[in-house]
């Protein structure tokens, strides 16, 4: 295609990414089709209304996902777990080639000596890779601390030695996730669990680059697409080319904190200007929105918070507040609220507005 730059208005960047999301009508027919455009869900268990890797499948689903079918593949392994994202089984093929290079970096475990705190405690390594071979799949809980240096942190995975080798040797591709036991992970090793084909690494680079600007339709630091410039934005980005054409059919959608859409926060702010922060972790005096609330998106704008919670002791989906950005109109008002009793079906409980 050549040097192609393309000049975008911030509403049409925004279209753009709403529409790679899965967020605009008609919605995806299933889970796999959702997934394989997402092109992973983060597992994160916080569920103050549901869990993110549900909320995310409800978001663009609706009511018809049933969280149970997300389980299931997880434990047929039409979907895999890797480092804390859930992918399609079949992508794994685009990582082996990296794992296979029995590197740990040192970027992804946070002090710099991760390499060669994993050669100090080789035996360690190994003993945990027999036990693995021996009786795989194993809970972690199972697995015995025979390291002979403790990982050493000022943070919370301090002498965590356990996990930390746990998490090497998923990087060097030895181990694999293979199925969780409530909310224990047990370990396999990785010949049983991945597939067998591996991807060389410079093609396994390019398809994955691909595919994530495929699931986010524009973003910046991709080595894909074409590049881009928006209105009124700083700095140079980039475009799939597949979502400069085509209709934009918006909707209402109540999205988890952890969504894509607006996970990184910095695109988030320059193409929906848009004040949001989780705020799980502020004490509950220091909260605008809520511990868990929710983003609402209203065709290709960004208008307001959810605070809500799912009280299952009492059966209800409460919502404590709903927090408009700018006044919202009738219509919008009873968009959003059908979204709402589309979440408390959902999940099984009835709706508790507030007033």
């Amino acid at each position: 295609m050549g040097h192609v730059t393309v000049s975008l208005t911030r509403a049409e960047a925004r279209r753009i990414a709403v529409r790679a999301q899965l967020l605009t009508l008609p919605r995806p027919s299933s889970i796999s089709s959702a997934l394989a455009r997402l092109t992973f869900l983060q597992y994160d268990q916080t569920a103050a209304v549901a869990p993110h890797a549900d909320l995310a499948l409800w978001s663009r689903l609706g009511s018809r996902y049933q969280a149970s079918a997300l389980a299931d593949g997880l434990a047929d392994r039409s979907y895999v777990e890797l480092r804390g994202m859930i992918r399609p089984f079949s992508d794994i093929s685009l990582f082996r080639a990296e794992m296979s290079e029995r590197s740990a970096p040192d970027s992804q475990f946070g002090m710099p000596a991760a390499q060669h705190w994993v050669d100090a405690n080789d035996r360690f390594r190994r003993d945990i890779l027999d036990l693995l071979d021996r009786d795989g799949p194993v809970p972690q809980s199972d697995i015995p601390d025979t390291s002979a240096v403790r990982w050493g942190s000022s943070g919370w995975n301090n002498n965590r030695n356990v996990g930390m080798m746990l998490e090497c040797l998923v990087v060097r591709g030895e181990i694999a996730l293979a199925d969780r036991d409530g909310r224990d992970r047990m370990w396999d090793l990785a010949h049983r669990v991945y597939p067998a084909e591996v991807v060389p690494l410079e093609e396994a680079l390019r398809i994955r680059a691909a595919r994530l600007l495929h699931s986010l339709g524009i973003a910046r630091r991709v080595d894909a697409g074409i590049e881009a410039r928006i209105e009124g934005v700083r700095g140079s980005w980039r475009v799939d080319p597949a979502f400069l054409e085509g209709p934009f059919e918006g909707r209402t959608a109540l999205l988890s904190p952890l969504d894509r859409l607006i996970f990184d926060r910095k695109r988030m702010l320059d193409l929906f200007e848009f004040d949001y922060n989780l705020e799980m972790y502020k004490p509950p005096a220091k909260r605008r929105w809520g511990y868990w609330a929710m983003p609402i998106l209203h065709h290709d704008r960004l208008i307001g918070k959810l605070d809500a919670t799912t009280d299952r002791k009492r059966g209800v989906l409460r919502v404590d507040a709903i927090h408009e950005d700018a006044p919202f109109s009738p219509a919008v008002t009873a968009a959003v609220h059908a979204e709402l009793h589309d979440l408390a079906r959902w999940l099984g409980v009835a709706l508790d507005l507030p007033g």
